[in-house]
């Protein structure tokens, strides 16, 4: 963990003017994206890319993650090194990024590379960045910044409920005034957003289910990208189902949903980024961090407390 935390800190201070890339090199080097032209890709399915164009992207969400990612270091006493008052002060450039970027658009989680909007989960990960902050300020002692991080967190907060919520899809919509829907709401209740009895929040699960599931396996949106409308399930999303459904009370669906995912792994028990919903066949890039993380999650979502085993 402390490691892990080293390389973070290193991203967040080595940013002159605080803008973080999406996508880094494990060295933080830059992941140029390049077309081999001579490739003919797997079932001819051109183009075949070396590195990542994601590194060039505006991805607001990146400033939220990060703080998530670095919050729970000023509250575990476990590790050997916790979080200290220059940390912090480090973390509250990426505050300030999200504050200023939770209302403008961006590529969004999903990187698209051909439409900007404003991002919910884009908007939702900034409220992330500044609710942590204002939760690591009190915890440091630091009443006034708690406070300034709260009355931000708060300003996102109420945009989000204002502009993200549509009456006609009952639903939280993919932007801030939009209509589309998008898997990527189902983290509000993973970060605290929302409780997950809330009605919009089971509402919002209600109306995913309905419209991007098929069966078990869940798309990531309704809306077409680059590639046309999207056809196969995204296997993060189908997780992030699988949490949503045991949350708000639902644990025999959540289960039936989980036993369905893992039973598409391969024989080395890793699964890919997407999925054939009828054929169960596995797409994408293999094998797929999110989706071994999905894994780990609805287990551990899944499984009783250990207090309570005897």
């Amino acid at each position: 963990m402390e490691s892990y935390l080293n390389w973070l800190y290193n991203v967040v201070r080595g940013t002159p003017d605080g803008r973080v890339q999406p996508l880094y090199g494990i060295g933080l080097e830059v992941l140029t994206e390049e077309v081999i032209a001579r490739a003919p890709g797997y079932r001819g399915m051109a183009p075949v890319r070396v590195g990542n164009q994601a590194h060039e992207h505006v991805q607001n969400d990146v400033y939220g993650s990060i703080v998530l990612g670095a919050a729970q270091a000023f509250h575990d006493h476990r590790l050997f090194r916790r979080g200290d008052a220059a940390d912090f002060h480090a973390l509250e450039v990426m505050g300030e990024q999200a504050w200023r970027l939770h209302d403008q658009p961006d590529a969004g989680i999903w990187e698209l590379r051909t439409r900007a909007r404003v991002h919910t989960s884009s908007t939702l990960m900034c409220w992330a960045a500044c609710d942590r902050l204002a939760r690591i300020a009190a915890a440091l002692g630091l009443p006034q910044r708690a406070a300034l991080w709260q009355s931000r967190a708060g300003v996102i907060r109420e945009a989000i409920l204002q502009a993200a919520w549509s009456d006609e899809r009952q639903a939280f919509v993919e932007s801030l005034g939009g209509r589309d829907l998008d898997a990527s709401v189902l983290l509000m209740a993973e970060v605290g957003f929302l409780a997950p009895t809330d009605p919009r929040f089971v509402s919002t699960v209600r109306a995913l289910e309905r419209s991007l599931c098929d069966g078990h396996f869940m798309r990531r949106y309704e809306a077409e990208d680059d590639f046309g409308r999207p056809e196969v399930a995204f296997n993060v999303c189908s997780f992030w189902r699988v949490d949503a459904l045991a949350r708000i009370g639902e644990r025999d669906r959540a289960r039936e949903a989980f036993e369905a995912l893992i039973a598409r792994r391969n024989s080395a028990g890793l699964l890919s980024e997407d999925i054939d919903a009828v054929t169960g066949e596995l797409w994408g890039n293999f094998p797929q961090t999110y989706s071994m993380v999905g894994i780990i999650n609805g287990a551990v979502r899944l499984s009783a407390p250990w207090d309570s085993v005897v």
